[in-house]
């Protein structure tokens, strides 16, 4: 079960969440070559990669944001693109380029210092801008709790896309990780589940000044909990397949 999109649109042109998106793409395609040579991939994940025990040692602290640019694999950056994607042009014009990358980027860093809280002498690398997109969730579940997300569910050979408001999806996604952390710390999983928490309180608690300054409670009753722009409608293109009766 993940997004696929908001019917949240913004007005303006999102440039930094579309950087941000490319800067990620290209990241990954540098030295993702490299995975077919053990020694190179290596060297690359231990400079630039976050590894708790280091951070919690004093070292190597510069990769609480050069981790926010790698990723494990292609479905690891697609993911993570995709929420980027869905939810990060909103903040943006929310907060203004510049201010929606220092959101960013606080996000990330604290998102990692979560990772290194809950397991400081963890030698396992952690990498991937889940962390900070989770800041960008939080901050959008506060701004725009009933904003519709149309979320694809997969069972099986089942598909089915469902609309739901922004909170319902996030708070799901949000308990998730909690669950699945304290899960993680039991079995030893390889998922940075704090980082994904962390990140989301970060963006939560960055993003209310702001909301308050907005009006607090007396915003979500001027806007009912959606977003100020008009909500984007999709249409549903018919097939030019035609149908084939049962006899």
């Amino acid at each position: 079960m993940f997004p696929i999109r908001d019917h949240n649109p913004s007005t303006g042109t999102p440039f930094i969440t579309y950087a941000l998106i490319v800067v990620n793409v290209l990241v990954f395609l540098s030295y993702w070559p490299l995975v077919a040579e053990p020694y190179l991939a290596q060297r690359m994940i231990g400079n630039f990669a976050l590894f708790p025990a280091a951070v919690s040692s004093g070292y190597e602290v510069h990769t609480l944001v050069t981790s926010m640019f790698l990723h494990g694999g292609l479905l690891h950056l697609a993911g993570n693109m995709l929420f980027l994607w869905i939810f990060g042009d909103n903040l943006e014009e929310e907060l203004g380029h510049i201010g929606f990358l220092i959101f960013y980027l606080v996000s990330g860093i604290g998102a990692g210092l979560a990772q290194v809280l809950a397991d400081p002498s963890s030698t396992i690398p952690t990498v991937g801008a889940s962390g900070a997109i989770a800041g960008v969730m939080g901050a959008y579940l506060l701004l725009y709790p009933r904003a519709r997300v149309d979320v694809l569910f997969i069972f099986f050979v089942f598909f089915k896309v469902f609309p739901m408001p922004a909170w319902i999806m996030l708070g799901v996604w949000f308990a998730l990780q909690l669950v699945n952390g304290i899960g993680a710390d039991m079995s030893g999983g390889g998922v940075a589940y704090w980082a994904h928490a962390g990140g989301f309180i970060v963006g939560f608690l960055y993003i209310l000044p702001r909301w308050l300054r907005l009006g607090g409670p007396a915003y979500w009753s001027r806007t009912h909990g959606h977003p100020p722009n008009p909500e984007a409608t999709y249409r549903v293109v018919r097939t030019s397949i035609p149908k084939v009766r049962r006899r």
